[in-house]
């Protein structure tokens, strides 16, 4: 009772079906090829115009399998694989049509009833199909391109608004931690309260927790925190943001270069300077000074924080961070800290017993000496060598779990205030194996259907062997000034929408006679969760050399 049809170009495919039959579920072409003696190019072009021809009468959700012989692809999943230049470049090519490789196993024929390989040079006779593959292709979520966001708070009296900096316009009140969320985010926090709840009276404070903060920050770098301007004027499009191409966003040096020009003219100490929130420690010192504050019961603060970092796979710009405060006894502080690191070892440590067997490694390449956390016992490792010290003031905990501080800040010398703080995006892309932190931030709906509510499970890319694109810049740093490498860091995050994964210096260089320095950086472009093609990795970095000269007043060469 199927319908067949004949002689279809499959760069043309909606020519040959009408509207109401050109939502296909499945889209099979197994074994494309242009014919006789075609090289890659050709065979790459034919495959481009199919893709985009698929995208035009696939339906939501549906997939597209496309069988190549072996090291066609150019993927890992091709043994052995061949050189990049002398592949097909399915996954790139698919990439320009808007599609993602979602799976790829095996081509075995056999199981297929009645099929027949023909085709070998135009011939009706069989070629070799051992090692092949099909590959799995599904619609990627459209790339986005970011329209400045104002977000209005309640600040004391009056309602004020700020502008959201562009590399977290996509990122503030996404509600994570929402009490019916199913973020893996929010379930390790809730699997921690649990275990806690069980060796200490307990109370969560999460609630009306400001975003930002006010004037001088103890034991924070101010270059590296991320300072607003506040206005008690209505913005239109508050909390609005749009996910469709739009104008590049574009953002004077002035505005850009206000947290360290201006701070250094009229001091960091002064009140009328606001950031966004680089740690939950103010809030909890607040809690401290509120009157009664008893000994042993666990306070809980968790929410997420904010601050400028340089781009590696386990740095993140924002994170949730988990920050438990109690007091002790003086001279029971030392059992109280181990007792507490003990009990989120042991939660944890079920949360594995679970069945979920991580394999990732979390290690921090700009940090040499960290730990590599490549599986479940190097983490146990590193958070029962948590550092315990005596400080008053710090930043939360970025590439690593988590620390314990202590404080001598209440007013009764009988007690200290002990802090530990913990990183729950970095435990949850440990417990459920999500090897890039920008994951957890996707918009793609195939992440969080993986997470029913209340549970862990190993996480399963939905986006394999996504391609990368390499792109130099270098330019002439203005005279007399010192480069600010993670000024650099954040423009690049926030021009191409957190699609730079990582950034290299390859050379500098100071002219003779003039003393010039010049810096020459690589960049690699690659997205976890959708479709880049090289057209729009080239323009995110055309974006990016026009940003910074504007943003770094570098000179371009």
């Amino acid at each position: 009772g199927a319908e067949v049809v004949f002689s279809v170009d499959c760069t043309k495919l909606k020519d040959y079906f009408s509207p109401g039959k050109r939502e296909f579920d499945r889209i099979y072409f197994n074994f494309p090829h242009c014919g006789r003696k075609s090289g890659v190019a050709k065979n790459r072009e034919l495959l481009a115009r199919f893709f985009h021809s698929s995208a035009e009468v696939l339906a939501e959700g549906g997939e597209v399998h496309v069988a190549l012989c072996n090291g066609q692809g150019g993927t890992p999943a091709d043994q052995p694989r061949r050189e990049w230049h002398n592949s097909w470049q399915i996954v790139a090519v698919a990439a320009g049509a808007g599609f993602i490789l979602s799976d790829v196993h095996p081509f075995k024929a056999e199981t297929i009833h009645g099929y027949k390989c023909t085709g070998y040079r135009s011939q009706d006779k069989s070629f070799c199909v051992e090692g092949a593959l099909n590959h799995i292709f599904t619609r990627s979520t459209p790339l986005v391109c970011l329209t400045p966001l104002s977000c209005r708070i309640q600040l004391g009296s009056q309602s004020v608004s700020f502008r959201v900096p562009e590399v977290l316009v996509d990122k503030i009140n996404r509600g994570f931690l929402a009490p019916n969320s199913n973020h893996p985010v929010q379930t390790v926090k809730e699997k921690l309260i649990a275990g806690l709840s069980q060796a200490f009276p307990l109370q969560d404070t999460d609630s009306c927790l400001s975003l930002l903060h006010q004037g001088h920050l103890r034991g924070v770098c101010h270059s590296n925190v991320f300072w607003v301007t506040l206005s008690p004027e209505e913005t239109p499009g508050t909390e609005e943001m749009s996910h469709t191409l739009a104008k590049a966003v574009v953002f004077s040096r002035v505005d850009f270069c206000q947290d360290t020009e201006t701070q250094v003219q009229e001091g960091c100490h002064s009140p009328k300077h606001f950031c966004l929130r680089p740690s939950l420690l103010p809030h909890a010192r607040a809690i401290t000074q509120e009157g009664a504050f008893p000994p042993g019961t666990l306070h809980v603060l968790s929410g997420p924080v904010f601050r400028k970092c340089r781009i590696t796979p386990h740095s993140m710009p924002v994170f949730h961070e988990m920050l438990m405060v109690f007091a002790a006894s003086r001279g029971t502080e030392s059992s109280c800290v181990q007792m507490l690191v003990n009990n989120i070892r042991t939660t944890i440590h079920s949360l594995h017993q679970t069945g979920i067997t991580p394999d990732i490694s979390l290690q921090e390449a700009a940090s040499p000496g960290t730990a590599e956390l490549n599986d479940f016992a190097a983490f146990e490792w590193q958070l029962g060598k948590i550092q315990y010290f005596i400080c008053t003031a710090g930043d939360p905990p970025g590439s690593c779990v988590g620390t314990v501080r202590t404080s001598h800040e209440l007013t009764s010398s009988e007690l200290v205030v002990v802090f530990a703080s913990l990183n729950l995006d970095l435990l949850a892309m440990l417990l459920c194996g999500i090897p890039d932190w920008r994951m957890l931030w996707t918009w793609d709906t195939r992440f969080l259907q993986q997470f029913p509510r209340g549970e862990l499970r190993l996480f399963r890319s939905f986006s394999l062997y996504p391609p990368s694109y390499v792109h130099d810049v270098s330019f002439w740093v203005p005279d007399g000034e010192q480069f600010d490498e993670v000024a650099f860091h954040t423009v690049a995050r926030g021009v191409s929408g957190e699609m730079v994964v990582s950034i290299e210096l390859r050379d500098s260089f100071q002219q003779p006679g003039t003393g010039r320095s010049s810096l020459c950086y690589r960049l690699t472009f690659q997205c976890c969760d959708r479709a880049l093609s090289c057209p729009e990795a080239a323009e995110r970095q055309l974006r990016l050399r026009r940003q910074i000269q504007q943003l770094l007043g570098v000179t371009l060469r």
